[in-house]
């Protein structure tokens, strides 16, 4: 597998391109303002007549007739599914197989996801479910679906037991991340995506990691220059991992999953939605963080460090008080990246070296997490 990514900068200022370098699989990823009426950039991408648009009632108001009319005279069907993450169950996604079958939608049609993770995830699965594959595009409209889960080909749902338990790896044919969508979202919408930004910082480009340090707040006003370019170099980082190892196949895809295992945890035992997923995983990557540095690797200063950021952010940065350390262990125990049943914990090296440590006991943890003033159980 080729494993480069190519960046190109376009004619227009306020639009960058990057391509996800998958062989045959490759696709672009459109970062800038004002991409969703810019039909040059979409239609290449739709190879037959048909399209379903899969949105959410929160989007749908502001951005979906934008989207319909930049489609021009296509089949255009829409499907419009609750908002939130308690939504992204196999019986929603019965109900987007019920529009494709009911509007005779062939095996040329394209779903098009508009919408953030929760409707990227699911529109994936059920574009690569549907017929046995069919085309789709990601629009994401978060921040945090931009910068992470509408990139690398990750799809599905949630089951009560465990979160994306069933789903298949899908590549889609080019993602659009219009920055300029970001004005309608909510503070705390938007705080969740600064964390997987930070993410990026922390596992593999420690001059990213500085430049956040000096522009979190930038991004937090929703500037568009530091959104541009923070979505651009997140995505460029996430497309360099998953061209290297693009169905999780080594430990090195592994590495986006700082802080994911401990905030996985949390929001199963908060129940989905409650806790937002960036939200989870702030918490996961300071307790990570905490962990490292006790193991040995990185200091009380850095500790500091991550723990100022992600406040800046407006992002918490200590587990939920009524979690027990044998209920976060035991949930962290049914993660889907436990192998063997041994805990495998993305932690820190350095600033901008992250690896997955596979010889931390379940024991360690939970004596860690009382360290940390949970209750034992």
């Amino acid at each position: 597998m080729h494993s480069d990514i190519s960046a190109a900068d376009t004619h227009a200022a306020d639009l960058q391109t990057l391509n996800v370098e998958l062989g045959e699989r490759s696709y672009p990823i459109f970062i800038g303002k004002n991409l969703l009426s810019r039909a040059e950039l979409l239609l290449p991408y739709i190879r037959g007549k048909q399209v379903l648009i899969v949105t959410n009632t929160t989007i749908a108001p502001l951005y979906l007739e934008q989207l319909k009319s930049t489609l021009g005279r296509l089949q255009v069907d829409e499907i419009i599914i609750p908002d939130g993450e308690q939504y992204k169950t196999l019986a929603t996604m019965e109900l987007i197989y019920d529009k494709l079958m009911s509007a005779r939608h062939n095996r040329k049609t394209t779903l098009i996801a508009l919408g953030g993770g929760v409707v990227g995830d699911m529109t994936g699965f059920a574009a690569a479910t549907y017929q046995r594959g069919v085309d789709f595009i990601q629009i994401p409209t978060t921040l945090l679906s931009q910068v992470d889960s509408s990139v690398g080909g990750k799809t599905g749902v949630n089951h009560p037991l465990g979160k994306n338990m069933i789903g298949a790896f899908y590549q889609p044919r080019c993602v659009l991340a219009d920055t300029t969508v970001l004005q309608t979202l909510t503070d705390r919408e938007l705080a969740a995506g600064i964390a997987e930004v930070i993410k990026y910082g922390l596992i593999i480009d420690k001059p990213f990691y500085a430049w956040l340090l000096e522009n979190t707040a930038a991004l937090y006003r929703r500037d568009q220059a530091a959104l541009i370019y923070a979505v651009y170099q997140s995505c460029a980082n996430k497309a360099k991992v998953v061209a290297a190892d693009e169905r999780e196949e080594t430990d090195h895809r592994a590495l986006l999953n700082l802080g994911h295992t401990f905030g996985h945890a949390i929001e199963t035992a908060q129940g989905y939605g409650q806790w937002l997923h960036g939200e989870a995983v702030a918490t996961g990557m300071q307790l990570a963080a905490q962990l490292s540095q006790q193991l040995g690797y990185i200091s009380q200063q850095e500790i500091l460090q991550l723990r100022q950021l992600l406040q800046q952010a407006n992002l918490p940065v200590v587990p939920p008080q009524d979690m027990t350390a044998s209920q976060f262990v035991d949930l962290m125990g049914r993660d889907k990246k436990v192998i063997d049943s041994r805990l495998r914990l993305v932690l820190l090296r350095q600033i901008g070296e992250a690896f997955v440590a596979a010889d931390v006991t379940a024991q360690q943890v939970a004596d860690f997490l009382i360290q940390q003033g949970l209750a034992p159980h």
